[in-house]
């Protein structure tokens, strides 16, 4: 289930899948993990947590245009300096949980190596993955460094295109959003600049908001639902709202500035779902075109690259900003209530409930 499959009205025109993955080239892969329930005893459980993995233009050594925006940044994202520096994404960007993203990082550098055994280990002098984070140890035995090499290399395994696996899966299994269970979203938008058409896509793991700003067409929603709240059965990190990490894919032809530009318009999608990136939350948002490509080993040639002139960019940021919208929306309602330690529950965003404030508000939706 999906947001508009329940009628909910947004604005632009989707791709095929409505997915990061309609951007061609890029590929989604997820490994989840769900064990265990109960009281939480460190190092055993229970496990609510997982990986997610995106790979820019697939699984090879190409380097990519990117740029990186920081909202707010109490949050992680391995590998950023660097981007920020070089314009450059020469790795797959994972998404796990706050304090497994050293070990994320390191499986990631193992599985590059891995894949040139004819190439010594001396010839990987340094490689600096990127690695995401968002807080889930509200359900999830954070402590219990539950994330394995076997984890990454699955969802590796597992990452293609198209892939539209939303909710309670990879990086986002253990997140709550505006308190319903959160997770993974995606979208994305078509538009046409100088009569070519052109793709953004979005992927969010969402784990912020208080259900009080929760805002869906519109309507702000969220103070018309006040049950469902979670019951959870230990103090919560003092001050923690949580945090937003957000990856934007486009084939159009872009510089890294022009691409940062694009991460600075997500605030606009979140503001227009309540959200307001708190003193404690890591907003941490990158994007990339896959229009430019590099083999790594060109990287000392001189390279034509095409590009965008800047009075050409608005279509993008309004697609990004919508798109940023409906892929936290999607997180929302793809989601299902989920029980995790200390028998801490985090109920589902009730649709039913949702259309009926929204027909309140006088809505037209589809039957």
């Amino acid at each position: 289930m999906r947001a508009r499959d329940l009628g909910i009205p947004f604005d632009g025109t989707t791709g095929q899948f409505n997915s990061l993955t309609d951007v061609q080239g890029v590929e989604v892969g997820h490994s989840t993990i769900i064990k265990g329930e109960g009281e939480l005893v460190v190092g055993k459980g229970p496990i609510r947590t997982g990986v997610t993995v995106i790979f820019p233009v697939g699984k090879n050594d190409k380097q990519v245009f990117g740029g990186i925006f920081s909202l707010n940044g109490n949050g992680e994202m391995t590998g950023s300096h660097w981007v920020e520096e070089s314009g450059l994404i020469m790795s797959p960007i994972c998404i796990t949980n706050t304090h497994s993203v050293g070990k994320v990082r390191d499986f990631i550098i193992e599985w590059k190596i891995l894949q040139s055994p004819e190439r010594s280990i001396d010839e990987f002098r340094w490689f600096l993955p990127i690695v995401a984070e968002t807080y889930d140890g509200v359900l999830n035995d954070i402590n219990g460094f539950h994330v394995s090499k076997e984890h990454v290399f699955e969802a590796i395994d597992r990452s293609k295109s198209p892939n539209t696996e939303e909710g309670n899966v990879g990086g986002g299994t253990g997140m709550i959003c505006h308190q319903f269970k959160g997770g993974i979203g995606t979208s994305s938008r078509v538009i046409q600049i100088d009569g070519e058409d052109l793709t953004v896509g979005v992927l969010v793991q969402a784990n912020y908001g208080n259900r009080s700003d929760l805002t869906i067409g519109g309507v702000n929603v969220g103070k018309e639902l006040t049950e469902l709240m979670p019951k959870i059965n230990q103090k919560e990190p003092s001050g923690k709202e949580g945090s937003l990490i957000v990856i934007i894919a486009t084939d159009a032809p872009l510089l890294p500035y022009q691409l940062k530009r694009l991460c600075k318009r997500v605030i606009f999608g979140l503001g227009r779902v309540g959200g307001h990136s708190s003193n404690s939350s890591g907003d941490i948002f990158l994007a990339f075109s896959t229009h430019n490509s590099v083999d790594e080993a060109d990287s000392k040639k001189v390279h034509d690259v095409k590009f965008l002139g800047n009075s050409s960019l608005d279509p993008l940021f309004k697609s990004v900003a919508q798109a940023t919208e409906e892929a936290i929306i999607n997180s929302l309602v793809a989601a299902e209530t989920m029980q995790g330690i200390n028998n801490n529950t985090v109920y589902a965003l009730p649709h039913d409930r949702v259309l009926e404030v929204l027909r309140t508000y006088r809505f037209k939706l589809e039957e």
